[in-house]
């Protein structure tokens, strides 16, 4: 016995040895190759922010390992927390050289399980279970469900599945006092607070359930730059978000996150009515077959794409990351197909949030793009979205696709554009143009925003002077700043009469002296 304590300790210690010489090994290299340089990569990050990096310091290391998007996750944590983790941001947007936007991400109706007796419970394939909406410890005889209209909602044969799948039962009855009887199909261990998916039934929650709206009102109090809206259905459900952000006259812009069955249905009129669209590909692949996933992901981002709309690939992108020090080879591919297919942008969760090596994780994911992007050009969109005649922005389209067309053809060294929406920026954007793309706004809140759109650089600029003024100084501002030089060739869109603010309709070609 004493021996084999004695060699505990020694395994042990040799661990944790282990395990700091291998951190100490991995910040050493980050710092060698991060540097105080925020490497540019077209293809953007989104980090979700969580205890393994909600400090001042640990979140600098990150967007100097390439982050350019935090999100905020509401499913977790409280407002006082995240108060401090926005304030933390910002800071670092006023004293760095960086403009890091900032993503809230409402939970949604989520449904779960309640608590569970001991934390868990076994269950195997034949067992019945009682799911009720009355608050009690779960048991073999009785669970809790956070669902008041799961009896009026599902119908006997549909399918419930927990915990990502992990769990699936089928309905067997619907009692008179409002309880679901279940049969269990593929068993194993059942947690508390596991979520719930239920692939065969439309559920009648709203799209903003309380802990939503409360969460919303602090999101507009902070002055986010974008809100996700979970579970999505309708086009409905983003027209309701849209008209509370109205009402508080709020600049925050909306991300429909697709993750329901029914959301692919209405696909045209979400992506039309929202801002951007996030392809949540957890819950969606276990909504349905997750077979069907990697075309759907497909699909959508070339979608977004027509309508120039920003759009993320997210979920279990690296999620092997969350405790090793490399990423699957899967994983890797995972990073590089969302690039070749045109995403604006890739997204970590749990690999950032509680993860061993967050900034580790974001420099890797940061070389998959670089290398990608440095080899491959086969996503320019240049020759594929052709302005639509019929498009109420067709003139302005056209300007936007021929400057993105010119820069191609002349080997331009820079595309520079001015917006007051975005829109000019987000079209721009969307053709995927080779050269290097410049954003100039006199709207605060699109700097930050733009940050999470394909290729975008974006900087703040309020003079209106005449068009050759502003041109002058935009190429004057590139050069100081070390993105063009003398001799650079430079394509610049704009508008004009410069007060009336029209749609853009000058494309200008300038030789940098």
């Amino acid at each position: 016995m004493v021996e084999s304590h004695q060699s505990g300790n020694q395994t042990s210690n040799h661990s944790n040895k282990m395990s700091k010489n291998l951190s100490k090994y991995l910040h050493e290299q980050m710092d060698k190759e991060a540097g105080i340089q925020h490497t540019f990569h077209r293809t953007k990050i989104v980090a979700t922010v969580g205890p393994a990096c909600d400090t001042y310091d640990k979140l600098l290391e990150l967007v100097k390992a390439g982050v350019n998007v935090f999100r905020l996750n509401f499913s977790h944590g409280n407002h006082e927390d995240k108060a401090k983790i926005i304030e933390h941001i910002r800071n670092m947007n006023k004293t760095e050289p960086y403009n890091i936007s900032i993503l809230g991400d409402l939970q949604g109706p989520k449904l779960r399980v309640g608590e569970i007796e001991n934390g868990s419970m076994n269950v195997v394939p034949g067992d019945i279970l009682t799911f009720t909406n009355e608050k009690c410890v779960g048991n073999m005889e009785k669970i809790y469900v956070s669902y008041p209209n799961l009896a009026g909602d599902v119908r006997v044969g549909n399918i419930i599945m927990i915990d990502d799948g992990k769990l699936e039962v089928k309905v067997v009855q619907i009692t008179k006092n409002k309880n679901v009887k279940v049969e269990v199909l593929l068993g194993g261990p059942l947690s508390s607070k596991k979520g719930i998916n239920l692939p065969d039934t439309k559920i009648s929650l709203p799209a903003l359930t309380d802990k939503d709206l409360e969460d919303l009102e602090f999101i507009i109090e902070q002055d986010l730059d974008w809100v996700a809206l979970s579970f999505v259905r309708s086009v409905k459900d983003i027209i309701i978000l849209r008209n509370k952000l109205q009402e508080k006259k709020s600049k925050t812009k909306i991300i429909a996150k697709i993750e329901k069955p029914e959301a692919l249905v209405n696909i045209r009129d979400i992506i039309v009515e929202s801002d951007a669209i996030m392809i949540a590909r957890g819950d969606l692949g276990v909504e349905l077959p997750v077979e069907q996933v990697p075309l759907i992901q497909k699909d959508l981002i070339r979608k977004c794409i027509h309508r120039a709309k920003p759009v993320i690939v997210a979920t279990q992108m690296m999620e092997s990351m969350m405790e090793r020090s490399k990423p699957n080879r899967s994983e890797t591919t995972d990073v590089a197909n969302a690039v070749l297919e045109g995403a604006d942008a890739v997204m970590l969760s749990g690999e950032t949030a509680t993860g061993m090596h967050p900034a580790l994780v974001v420099q890797t994911m940061r070389k998959i793009i670089l290398e990608v992007e440095k080899k491959e050009y086969r996503y320019n969109r240049e020759e594929d979205l052709k302005p639509q005649p019929h498009s109420p922005s067709f003139l302005s389209d056209a300007i936007c696709y021929n400057a993105c067309k010119i820069a191609r053809d002349v080997n331009s060294d820079a595309l520079i554009g001015m917006t007051q929406s975005g829109y000019t920026a987000f079209m721009l954007s969307s053709y995927r143009p080779r050269a290097p793309l410049y954003i100039f706004t006199k709207e605060r809140s699109l700097v930050n925003q733009l940050s999470l759109s394909w290729g975008v650089r974006a900087f703040f600029y309020s003079e209106e002077d005449s068009l050759d003024d502003i041109i002058f100084d935009q190429i004057r501002i590139l050069k100081e700043r070390g993105f063009i030089k003398p001799g650079d060739v430079v394509i610049n869109t704009g508008s004009t009469p410069i007060h009336l603010h029209m749609p853009t309709n000058v494309l200008k070609i300038t030789k940098i002296e």
